[in-house]
């Protein structure tokens, strides 16, 4: 049968009655649209479509049974089950209906609201008014999934009357009862929320307890407040018997930037006399010809302050403006910083406190010689706030480094490298008698590397390639007598195997002749399976006194290199790296590695130094970390992590959680414990509990959590 359209019902049906002229006085309304397989009218001229009848009115669409329109009052009278679609976000299921021809206003009998295909609000009748108000009375609110078997949903708030303001995006409940299952918890007269289509709105967020052993039981009520398109607040109360806390976040977008603050205000019994409190803060703005300026900020009015609240685990707090510049030839940055360490055994004073640092970087292809020129400018700054003699001592820097590298193919598929180049530094003392005020030097330096790689390609798509390797640098002897400030941690990786210098900073250069080799293995499945490994030393012609024992690099011959990493085509991947001695004595190892599966993932480290009192290492560290979760089904996942000191012989932190989540509510329990203790903080216990309704923010993707009625 040919379906029957009609466009502009007031034109079919002659004289506009009173809902048709309210439409035709809205000069940017759309005409109304209604299309069905039959349609009549009748003797008392009574509009009849039936059979698949849908009816359209700019972003409104209604789908039913049947529709008569009766001129005579001017109103759309619907037989259902009837579904009005009103854009995306709104859903309104009914059994019969009246409306004006726009499909605006109108009354909803034994209708069902559902916005963002998550929150369900049912309704003896819904009244819909000029397309922005629905108002709802003796109303079920809920966005758990509801079954036609007589049990009540995990929660709803049952209201007396609920108002829906389309434009507006909010929920206003009149008389509201919130029950679990069947059971009424507390009473509310008024009500406000934001539906799930709106992003922001000013209003109570998510509430969490909190239990720990210093503090006792408390109760977090975060408030998000909008302040604007671009910026919001949120504060949290944060009660319990032994502390008064309001938390803050403020958020702010800019045009070519956004600025975040954190921080809190605390009144406790742990510490009475004082106000006690953070504030972290950080920001980034891009601009003009490519800079970038980005800053943060970290205070703190005690030691123990945030280990005790959980804040952060940092024991050294750091501040810094920095200015930059990225471009493929060239990088500019100059930062100001500022430190303050938390740990017990640090003076702040005698650290360096406040400094600033520059870098400058540009590279240059000549075409007459050829290769590529490197120049860096780098300028340093640090100040201690003590006056005192050696521990007072205040360094200044500036070194320029110009490089020439070229790198050649020769016969048989032999890779050089060649480097030439040198460096001007200057260096200025304060605050040390040990030391002479000035110092400059030059050191001249070049190396020539040699690379053989040899590949080899398998029938079954496997490649394998190993790579021997060899670099023969120099650099000039002298060496300004200078204080080892800021290069007092070497690591020797297969990153800087064939540096011409290990030291992190140019405070400090490798001097005369070195020799470093090494080899390259890899491996590459097209099936996932990948393997790399590395194996190296380094032999120089004099011993220097800079490389600390545990570093690798002390003496004449260094410890032999070995790391290497593997990574599986089933989720595996593992990284190991290790130093040790002719005589096989391991002064550092570590290990890192994870799975990841469908259901599974876990990840762990073990990590391995021996003592070492250059590097303030009164004894051995030997710690393992393990942290995991497993997804129990749809529903509950279950996490756990776990530090453990087997130098001491005892666990550092442990912590194990439970999340249940499905399309209406997401609980979360975790236990968290701390085992260490120092001067300013004590061993604890936290314990958190949260509750969260879902269905009252915009985010989507609940479907996978849905549950069957069948279960």
């Amino acid at each position: 049968m040919l379906r029957t359209v009609i466009i502009c019902l007031s034109l079919c049906l002659g004289t506009p009655g009173v809902g048709q002229a309210q439409v035709q006085a809205r000069d940017t309304a759309p005409p109304a649209v209604l299309v069905a397989d039959d349609l009549y009218i009748t003797s008392d001229r009574v509009l009849v479509a039936s059979g698949n009848v849908e009816a359209f009115q700019g972003t409104t669409r209604i789908s039913a049974r049947a529709i008569r329109y009766d001129q005579r009052t001017g109103k759309l009278i619907i037989d259902g089950p009837i579904t009005l679609r009103d854009g995306d976000e709104v859903v309104i299921l009914a059994s019969a209906a009246e409306l004006d021809p726009g499909l605006q206003s109108g009354l909803l009998r034994g209708a069902r609201l559902v916005l963002n295909r998550q929150l369900q609000l049912a309704a003896v009748q819904i009244n819909r008014v000029e397309g922005r108000y629905s108002q709802l009375y003796k109303t079920a609110v809920t966005s758990c999934r509801v079954c036609d078997d007589g049990r009540p949903p995990l929660w709803q708030i049952r209201a007396k009357r609920v108002v829906h303001d389309q434009e507006a995006r909010q929920l206003y409940f009149d008389q509201a009862q919130f029950r679990i299952g069947r059971v009424p918890v507390f009473y509310i007269p008024r009500l406000r929320l934001p539906d799930p289509t709106l992003k922001r709105a000013t209003g109570v967020l998510i509430p969490s307890l909190r239990t720990t052993s210093q503090l006792g039981t408390g109760l977090k009520l975060p408030y998000f407040i909008k302040l604007g398109d671009h910026r919001d607040l949120t504060l949290t109360p944060y009660l319990s018997g032994k502390t008064r806390t309001l938390e803050f976040r403020y958020r702010q977008a800019f045009v070519r930037g956004d600025i975040r603050i954190l921080g809190a205000v605390t009144r406790d019994d742990l510490r009475p006399d004082g106000v006690r409190g953070y504030v972290f803060a950080e920001g980034r703005f891009d601009l003009p010809r490519d800079f970038k300026l980005t800053f943060d900020l970290e205070t703190v009015s005690d030691d123990a302050y945030l280990t005790t609240y959980s804040y952060s685990e940092k024991d050294r707090l750091d501040s810094e403006l920095r200015l930059s510049r990225t471009r493929r030839d060239e990088y500019m940055r100059a930062s100001l910083i500022n430190y303050t360490s938390l740990r017990p055994d640090e003076v702040n004073a005698e650290q360096p406190t406040i400094i600033a640092d520059g870098v400058y970087e540009a590279r240059y292809f000549p075409a007459r010689i050829g290769g590529e020129l490197r120049l860096a400018v780098l300028a340093h700054s640090h100040y201690r706030y003590s006056d005192a003699d050696i521990a007072g001592r205040d360094v200044n820097r500036m070194n320029v480094e110009l490089d020439w590298l070229r790198a050649m193919t020769l016969p048989g598929g032999l890779r050089a490298e060649a480097t030439l180049g040198g460096s001007f530094d200057l260096f200025n003392v304060s605050q040390d008698s040990s030391f002479p005020e000035t110092h400059t030097q030059v050191s001249p330096d070049s190396a020539v590397a040699l690379r053989y790689p040899l590949v080899r390609h398998g029938a079954d798509g496997v490649s394998q390639m190993i790579e021997p390797v060899v670099q023969l640098g120099w650099t000039d002897n002298g060496r300004a007598d200078i204080p080892n400030e800021e290069s007092t941690r070497v690591e020797f990786d297969e990153g800087n195997l064939l540096s011409l210098s290990r030291f992190p900073r140019p405070d400090r250069r490798e001097r005369g002749a070195v020799v470093a080799y090494g080899v390259n293995w890899s491996r590459f499945d097209p099936t996932g399976w990948d393997a790399h490994l590395t194996i190296g030393q380094v032999f120089r012609r004099s011993a220097d006194t800079s490389f600390t024992t545990t570093s690798g690099l002390s003496g004449t011959t260094s410890d032999v290199l070995v790391a290497g990493q593997v990574k599986t085509g089933n989720g595996w991947a593992l990284t190991a790296r290790t130093t040790f001695n002719e005589g096989f004595d391991f002064s550092k190892a570590e290990v890192r590695g994870g799975w990841i599966g469908p259901r599974a993932q876990v990840s762990g480290s073990y990590l391995w130094l021996t003592e070492d009192l250059a590097e303030d290492r009164a004894k051995s560290i030997s710690e393992i970390t393990l942290d995991g979760a497993f997804k129990v089904n749809r529903f509950w996942t279950a996490r756990a992590d776990w530090r453990f000191d087997l130098a001491d012989n005892r666990a550092a932190t442990a912590g194990i959680g439970l999340e249940y989540v499905n399309e209406c509510v997401t609980v979360d329990l975790s236990v968290d414990r701390r085992y260490t203790s120092s001067t300013s903080v004590e061993p604890s216990t936290n314990l958190g509990f949260t509750i969260g309704l879902r269905g009252f923010s915009a985010r989507n993707g609940t479907e996978s959590y849905t549950r069957s009625c069948g279960k």
